[in-house]
């Protein structure tokens, strides 16, 4: 067991990928659940599974809007404790779900202990890494479509090619459930960062209303709902292009954990507001392709699409803890708590026009990504602004 005053970066650094691998394998797994929840004995309606899965996603917003603020107050080993028992109770209620109402419980402890993980371990990572903030936000995050690869290709080998119960799929979680919780249990943790400053409460909350600030968590609404929306409700979206939806999630994960991996040069060469124009401006032309795409060209689309969300979530984190560190841990849970809220908000509406257009006979899928294009097309105009101010900003502190 690690000394109480001895801190391991990689030994946290490990814990904290899988834990992010956790919450990543809960939403292939909801993925793949989807149809289902949708099919017998269970017979819920696509608007039915989008409340159901809702709570993955402000509960997750709860839990960093709460986790977030009690991390530097209760130090974030406390709040992984949480993490892991929202984990816990929630893979077992999920296990037990027989309707809608289990499924909804279920989803929400495990939202929560996806937020606590989020909520503690974004200002772990910018506490070890104080020089390397995106770039080591960027690594962590690599996990996040790393641990939907996991789960995506496991929900398929299990239950499509060897005829499995979901219940198996779905008890594959504890693995790494275990796994982080016997790491951080020997382990030491830093300060935030933040703590470590010396910068006051009300200096943190005060950061907060920066307008930039704002106008950045605005943006997480959009960015949080083009990835997360789109890949959360992939079964329905994808439905009859001639492809296992499952699997182009799964492909679309692979791109963005191996970009996500090289983000440094990346970021360097474009400067985050560059990167996010880019992903914005990509996940346009991705997200339109796939409403036309059939058979193996949706794989190419989806790569485009890929390639557009594989930065968005880590640099938006990255760019408010490098511009706006006073904002401390809460700004981290702030600006990930309403990225969680708005999928929250997508996934039952994606699911109402989804059902509205099957009803009417058209092609639901198709209809219901190009609506969803229209959101990284709104990002590309938010992100031009903010490339052309912060190049303003850097020849200010050259000259």
């Amino acid at each position: 067991m690690a000394s109480t005053n001895q801190i391991n970066p990689s030994r946290l650094f490990l814990a904290s990928c899988l834990a992010l691998i956790t919450t990543s394998m809960t939403f292939a797994f909801r993925a793949r659940l989807e149809s289902v929840f949708m099919g017998d004995p269970f017979g819920l309606s696509a608007q039915d599974i989008g409340f159901a899965f809702g709570p993955a996603f402000w509960g997750f917003t709860l839990a960093m809007v709460v986790g977030g603020p009690l991390v530097d107050f209760f130090g974030m080993k406390r709040i992984m404790g949480l993490a892991f028992i929202g984990h816990a109770l929630g893979i077992v209620l999920t296990l037990l779900a027989t309707d809608f109402m289990m499924l909804f419980l279920g989803t929400l402890a495990i939202g929560i202990g996806n937020g606590m993980v989020e909520a503690a371990c974004n200002p772990l990572v910018a506490s070890l890494y104080t020089q390397d903030k995106t770039k080591m936000l960027n690594r962590f995050h690599v996990w996040f479509p790393g641990g939907i690869v996991i789960g995506s290709v496991l929900g398929y080998v299990m239950m499509e090619q060897l005829g499995m119960s979901w219940q198996l799929m779905v008890g594959t979680l504890f693995i790494p459930l275990i796994a982080y919780g016997i790491i951080f249990w020997g382990e030491a943790f830093p300060k935030t960062e933040r703590v470590s400053s010396e910068v006051s409460n009300s200096e943190m909350f005060g950061a907060t209303l920066n307008p930039l600030f704002i106008f950045m968590v605005i943006c997480m609404l959009f960015t949080a709902a083009t990835e997360l929306g789109t890949n959360q409700r992939i079964e329905s979206l994808l439905q009859g292009v001639g492809v296992a939806p499952i699997l182009v999630l799964a492909f679309i994960n692979v791109i963005m954990a191996l970009g996500r991996g090289f983000a440094g040069p990346v970021v360097h060469r474009l400067s985050a507001s560059g990167v996010l124009l880019f992903s914005a401006i990509f996940s346009a032309i991705g997200l339109y392709w796939l409403s036309m795409a059939e058979g193996y060209t949706t794989f190419v689309a989806a790569a485009v699409f890929a390639v557009g969300i594989c930065y968005f979530w880590p640099t938006m984190l990255g760019y408010v803890a490098e511009n706006f560190p006073n904002t401390g841990a809460l700004g981290l849970a702030i600006m990930g708590g309403a990225g969680m809220l708005s999928v929250s908000i997508v996934l039952p509406v994606v699911g109402g026009i989804i059902d509205g257009q099957t009803a009417a006979g058209a092609d639901s899928g198709r209809v219901a990504l190009r609506y969803m294009a229209l959101l990284p097309v709104l990002l590309t105009l938010a992100f031009t602004f903010l490339y052309f101010t912060s190049k303003k900003q850097r020849h200010k502190v050259a000259a």
